[in-house]
């Protein structure tokens, strides 16, 4: 029923996550339009938005989604919101995110400066790659082996969780401060607006015509 008539090929798709349809204005204002009409508190919701900010500062790829629900629901923030709010890592400020975060995380542990961000995405790569050899080697007749993955956590991951935790904890609090004041607004704009309505429901509403009402006559003589 709510399919698209000409289903998106997957290069679309793909275009699309790099460069929505309409710009990157339209999308932001799509996304603060969503935000805004969630039926929640606005704290509950600029909460939600901020904790799914500084998930996509993790380096949790891949189940960015579930680290901001899990954090949403632990300090009682909308999911929905957060779910959201991890569209700010997305492929275009993600090689970014790497950079940042891998620096600022190695400059923290005393480490030589930063990576390029296709040395990042290379080891993330074999690193997820060794992993799943490891699961089937399990189940096969092949030998398990953690040889790049020392190497992997100490240089890049370790270095990535704590410097993306400190600046997404900096682009959560700002995600949070600048949320907050819009959906107040929109709330309190849309209370109005159902307040107008409702009163001016009242003013078309036809009055009841008022009913007389009838003495009996008390055998005695009193009314």
């Amino acid at each position: 029923m709510f399919k698209r008539r000409t289903p998106r090929s997957y290069g679309q798709i793909a275009s699309d996550m790099i460069y929505p349809r309409g710009g990157w204005r339209r999308a932001g204002t799509y996304i603060v339009h969503r935000l805004s009409r969630l039926p929640d508190q606005p704290q509950r919701i600029a909460l939600g938005l901020a904790v799914g900010v500084l998930a996509s500062f993790t380096p949790f790829y891949g189940v960015h989604f579930l680290l901001a629900a899990a954090l949403a629901w632990m300090i009682r923030g909308n999911i929905f919101a957060a779910l959201i709010g991890t569209f700010a890592g997305n492929p275009v400020t993600l090689p970014f995110i790497a950079i940042m975060s891998v620096s600022l995380g190695r400059y923290l542990m005393g480490m030589e400066a930063g990576l390029p961000p296709q040395e990042i995405f290379v080891e993330f790569a074999r690193a997820s790659a060794e992993i799943w050899q490891n699961v089937a080697a399990i189940f096969g007749p092949a030998e398990v082996g953690w040889d790049r993955m020392g190497d992997f956590m100490g240089d890049i991951f370790l270095p990535y969780l704590i410097g993306g935790t400190f600046l997404g904890l900096i682009a959560g609090f700002i995600s949070y401060y600048l949320a907050l004041p819009v959906i107040r607004a929109y709330h309190r704009r849309r209370a109005k607006k159902m307040a107008r309505r409702i009163a001016k429901a009242h003013a078309a509403a036809p009055i009841p015509p008022l009913t007389k009402t009838t003495t009996t006559q008390d055998p005695r003589g009193h009314a």
